[in-house]
């Protein structure tokens, strides 16, 4: 089974997040994978090892430091690693979906997907990025290879062609089986993803590891330009300190309403 996941490298959760002149900065921060994507890298991994052999590739696309993120997914277990670090690239889901099409074998969703080559059979993706919550990317790339998506699956299993998938739907499960190839987005449950151990990262270090540019997949710059631009950036207002009603309950419900009313405007 060929398998490919979709990778991005995010901030670590525990960073505390410092805006520069309306930027976050990057200065000394941590970044790890995506912990959605975590989740896919896993069941990649599940899924190999189930069918009895295949290849699980990571793909992502992003600057020189994804890399580490790459080659911490090759520590997990996964077998090769393919990063699209190009500059001209957009930022935003738009361009992003385009690169990683172009690399499964184009973005006129004309026949399946492939990657160096060998036809892939399954897609999986984090079901959101912690950063930036869009959640676009795979759904955006499903259409441009024309499969099928499935997302947030927290089951999934696959074999004849077909796979097998379970989503929660307010508070049931929903059931959704669809033909080969798909892609499908982790949710938390999935699985419970393991830590690269020692002999991994280790072995991580010899794994094939391609950089694809532009040049490389066939794409010019206006045809990867971003379609949205982030306007501006900011910091939640500080909490304000709370304040004690005082009088009996009746006086102080009756405070409480004027307050909602005249000051926080929210009746």
């Amino acid at each position: 089974m060929n398998i490919v996941v979709l990778v991005k490298q995010t901030f670590d959760t525990e960073e505390r997040i410092v805006l520069t002149d309306g930027v976050v900065s990057e200065d000394g921060v941590k970044f790890v994978i995506n912990p959605y994507d975590e989740y896919a890298v896993e069941q990649g991994i599940l899924m190999r090892d189930a069918a009895g052999g295949g290849k699980v590739t990571v793909l992502s696309v992003g600057p020189a430091r994804v890399a580490e993120a790459l080659r911490a997914a090759l520590a997990m277990g996964a077998d090769e690693a393919v990063l699209i670090d190009d500059p001209r690239i957009g930022t935003d889901e738009h361009a992003v979906s385009l690169a990683l099409a172009a690399a499964l074998g184009g973005a006129d969703g004309a026949g399946a997907p492939t990657l160096g080559g060998a036809p892939v059979d399954v897609l999986l993706g984090g079901n959101f990025s912690v950063d930036n919550g869009a959640g676009q990317v795979a759904v955006r790339l499903a259409a441009l290879l024309g499969v099928p998506h499935v997302a947030s699956v927290t089951a999934l299993e696959a074999s004849g062609g077909a796979a097998r998938a379970e989503r929660d739907a307010e508070g049931d499960v929903e059931v959704v089986e669809v033909p080969l190839p798909a892609l499908f987005t982790a949710q938390q449950g999935l699985n419970e993803p393991r830590y690269p151990s020692l002999p991994g990262i280790m072995k991580a270090k010899k794994k094939p590891f391609a950089t694809l540019t532009l040049d490389d997949l066939g794409l010019s710059p206006d045809d990867v330009a971003p379609k949205t631009a982030r306007v501006g950036l900011a910091l939640p207002p500080a909490r304000a300190a709370g304040r004690l009603l005082a009088g009996d309950p009746a006086a102080q419900a009756a405070e409480l309403a004027r307050l909602l009313r005249d000051e926080a405007k929210v009746l």
